[in-house]
Formats: structure tokens, sequence, C-alpha cells
């Protein structure tokens, strides 16, 4: 802050200048700095930050997931016998349905929306399901929802503690 602002701000605190003696408004004036400052108006903090951080890099992640499903519908990556139309209805469905809602996902993790934790959280839930419960169309990767659950749990910590830095 500037001494232009400082003398502004003494001024509507009822004093004209400051003096030796001058010290409560000068701690007063400081105080209105530190509350104005760039992380008390943006109400960012480490955890928080790191938060969006993570949101973002899982946003990055679901775009690719998402144009890797649509690759796969448009016929850009694998062979005739990968093609889309050779494969199974059920495989086609649970394509079309990650192809979309992954990038959806990418829109609100992006944003850091609660709607796009949301978005992501069926994803979770739905690559989990079609994986455990129904293997034969995607194969039974284990391995995606165990990376799944620990990005899950993950979210879940840094949404804890930049809760926690927040006053109620």
């Amino acid at each position: 802050m500037n001494k232009d602002t400082r003398q502004s701000m003494a001024a509507r605190m009822g004093r004209g200048t400051r003096g030796a003696n001058d010290d409560v408004p000068r701690d007063q004036v400081n105080l209105v700095t530190a509350m104005t400052s760039p992380d008390a108006e943006t109400g960012e903090s480490t955890w928080t930050t790191r938060l969006v951080l993570f949101l973002r890099v899982m946003a990055v992640l679901s775009m690719i997931k998402g144009l890797y499903h649509w690759a796969q519908i448009t016929g850009f990556i694998g062979g005739d016998e990968s093609a889309f139309e050779a494969q199974t209805t059920q495989w086609q469905t649970a394509t079309v349905y990650f192809a979309v809602i992954e990038l959806v996902a990418a829109v609100g993790l992006w944003l850091a929306t609660p709607w796009g934790a949301v978005v992501w959280l069926t994803t979770i839930v739905s690559t989990a399901v079609i994986e455990l419960m129904f293997p034969t169309i995607y194969g039974g990767n284990l391995f995606a929802v165990l990376v799944s659950l620990i990005l899950l749990a993950a979210y879940l910590v840094l949404a804890w503690f930049s809760a926690r830095e927040r006053p109620p």
C-alpha cells in the first residue's frame, strides 16, 4: 500500500497526520492493510491453492480420457477389428457415455466448481461399476479402479484441509 493510501485511511480514522504518539491509528492502518492483502481478498490459502491445482490436473486427465473415447468412436485409433461398429452394444454405450461425461467433468474440474467434482465422482463410480460388475465390457481392469479410488481419496483429503482453513 502506498503512502497516500495510508494517509487517506488515517484521515478517515480521525487522524489527519501521523506523529510520534500515533501508534494506534498506524496499527489500525496496518490491520486494514493486512485485511486487504491479495490473499485476504481472494480467500486463497495454501490448501485451497493445492486443491485447485489438483482439480486442474484431474481436469486435464479427464479431458485426455474423454478425447480418447471420442477417438475410439470416430475411428482415429484402432484398426478394423477394434472399430466402434464392430464392438458390442454394451461397449458402444459405455464408450459414448464416458466420451461425454469425461469432457463435462473436465470443464467442471477446470473451473473448480462443485458440480465438476460431482460429475467427476460420477465418472469414478461409473468406472468402478463397469470394471467390477461388468468385466466383459471393458475387461475388469482393477488397476484403473484402484487408481481412481486413490485419486478420489486425495481429493477428499485436499477438500477437507481446504475447508478447515476457511473461517466458519
